[in-house]
């Protein structure tokens, strides 16, 4: 066991290796005629930005602890991808892979460097953030807290298998076996989404919300894998820059206006929110004693 654990390991030391450095990469993104891609990156770190200001601001009179805690988790998502947008712009979270032999995009370079870019710091910006936003759509379906972190936990396994895919160089059909994993995981996540929380948001009488929320979630996330097949980790029929804006595109309306649209609910109050005082607390609060 330890020692595929410890092969595992120095298979993810080499496949991000590569002999462009962290300030080769900025210059690459910045410095050069990628301005498109820079974009993508910019663009979303400023749109997190004022996602966690509008959040902050909009709950700045939220009294009830169930309000806040989902309050909470929307600006737990945009915290994620600014960080890890952040590390996308500043070379950290790129690489240049080589393609393995039968790849569409095998042999090609990139700033001189056999490979393509890779931006496995998207699949960091997926793994933490996509947790928030199931934790959020199931506490506003007033689902338990097994069904939101068994959900959780299949999303994890999601963005890792991701992952997988777009790092491992050895061999075409592994690429795409780790993206059929992927997706398997994918779908019982929709599964959850679409059958159990819709009818537990319909019971807590959150049905209107939940079915504006579970549109965007789920149009949009399966966008991802589309574009990832499309894109230069799949069939390479988009470029680096296009690859990269779609996926932005993606998270603007699975992030930030997702979180929007179920903050403005919050932000009332309503009784299919609201918790009660004694919400989150392991012994119940003081009764008043009768006279």
């Amino acid at each position: 066991m330890q020692s595929l654990v410890a092969a595992g390991f120095r298979s993810g030391h080499v496949a991000l290796q590569n002999g462009m450095t962290d300030a080769e990469l900025f210059e690459y993104v910045f410095g050069g005629d990628n301005t498109l891609l820079a974009l993508s990156f910019v663009i979303n770190i400023a749109l997190a930005g004022i996602t966690i200001l509008g959040i902050a601001y909009l709950g700045r009179n939220l009294t009830d602890p169930r309000s806040k805690a989902i309050a909470t988790v929307l600006m737990l998502i945009s915290v994620v991808s600014i960080s890890s947008y952040t590390g996308l712009a500043s070379g950290l979270t790129l690489s240049v892979l080589e393609m393995p032999a039968g790849h569409p995009a095998a042999g090609a370079t990139t700033a001189g460097e056999n490979g393509v870019l890779t931006m496995w710091g998207r699949y960091l910006t997926w793994t933490f953030s996509t947790p928030f936003i199931l934790i959020a759509l199931g506490m506003i379906a007033g689902s338990n807290w097994t069904k939101i972190l068994t959900s959780s936990a299949f999303t994890i396994a999601m963005c890792v298998t991701g992952l997988a895919a777009a790092l491992t160089t050895s061999s075409l059909v592994l690429r795409w076996w780790w993206f059929v994993l992927g997706s398997i995981f994918f779908l019982v996540i929709v599964y959850v989404i679409l059958v159990d929380w819709t009818a537990e948001a319909k019971r807590a009488g959150t049905g209107d919300l939940f079915r504006t929320l579970k549109f965007l979630t789920v149009v949009g996330w399966f966008g991802y894998p589309i574009l990832w097949a499309l894109g230069v980790e799949g069939f390479a029929i988009l470029d680096v820059a296009v690859t990269s804006w779609g996926y932005s595109l993606l998270d603007i309306v699975t992030k930030y206006i997702v979180t929007f649209v179920a903050m403005s609910y919050v932000v009332e109050e309503p009784d299919t929110i609201t918790g009660g005082t004694d919400y989150g607390a392991s012994i119940s609060g003081p009764t008043t004693p009768d006279d």
